[in-house]
């Protein structure tokens, strides 16, 4: 009878250690990229630098950079920004020159040259 109680105890702090593990595992920091955001600007580095394995790890060196100084929620929101200004036209005047725009577009272009400095 002791025995079993020995093991169940056993059991029961293994099981404690794996939920322990599994939930640390999964937990991510805030500003934590989705992988399409950063394979997109992977990509489009690439595009722009060269398209080799150095060019690569250079890229993937920026956008991991760029996610350490800016939280996802800013940079997406730089990113429509910018997306939205390349339309042109009299309907996106205000994303040109509404100051709230303009700081958040330049947060985005600060932590590039950091990135930049940083991978580059």
């Amino acid at each position: 009878m002791r025995k079993q109680s020995a093991i169940a105890a056993c059991l029961a702090l293994v099981a404690a250690g794996f939920t322990a593990t599994a939930s640390q595992a999964v937990k991510l920091p805030e500003n934590d990229y989705p992988t399409a955001a950063r394979a997109d600007y992977v990509f489009a580095c690439m595009q722009t630098n060269g398209q080799n394995r150095i060019v690569l790890d250079k890229c993937a060196c920026s956008i991991d950079a760029i996610a350490s100084l800016l939280p996802y929620a800013e940079y997406e929101a730089a990113e429509t920004i910018m997306s939205v200004r390349q339309k042109g036209g009299e309907s996106v005047v205000m994303f040109n020159s509404f100051a709230p725009f303009l700081e958040k577009v330049n947060n985005l272009k600060r932590a590039q040259v950091e990135a930049e400095l940083r991978c580059f």
